[in-house]
């Protein structure tokens, strides 16, 4: 998240420091000290995410034509699969779409990757 980013970087090193100091393991620093810092950022993230996703729900559905087999897509699909109360199957159609673009993005990162080090090398 894009408004997470500039928070974490800001993040003072002497807080968890002082935490460590007074015997505080690395997992309760991580989970005492950093979350009321990040909550501001993480709230308007999920909100910015949100408003986005709606936005782009309700363009697409517009634009979409719902010929079966055809012009479906997949927002389209989950939907209709909601409003035939088939949750599982609903479920299952995001859980792929959720996989297949977790996979998506870590082979743009491993692209971007191969080429930053291709560019170094020269």
């Amino acid at each position: 998240m894009r408004s997470v980013q500039p928070v974490l970087a800001d993040l003072d090193d002497e807080l968890e420091e002082a935490a460590s100091t007074l015997g505080a393991t690395h997992w309760q620093v991580f989970l005492q000290s950093n979350p009321p810092l990040l909550r501001p950022a993480l709230l308007t993230g999920f909100a910015l995410a949100f408003a986005r996703a709606l936005g782009e729900y309700g363009s697409v559905i517009f634009i979409a034509g719902n010929l079966p087999m055809r012009t479906e897509i997949v927002p389209l699909l989950i939907v209709n699969k909601l409003e035939q109360y088939d949750y599982s199957g609903a479920t299952a159609i995001a859980a792929v779409m959720l996989l297949t673009s977790f996979v998506l993005l870590l082979a743009i990162n491993l692209l971007e990757r191969r080429t930053r080090r291709f560019l170094e090398a020269r």
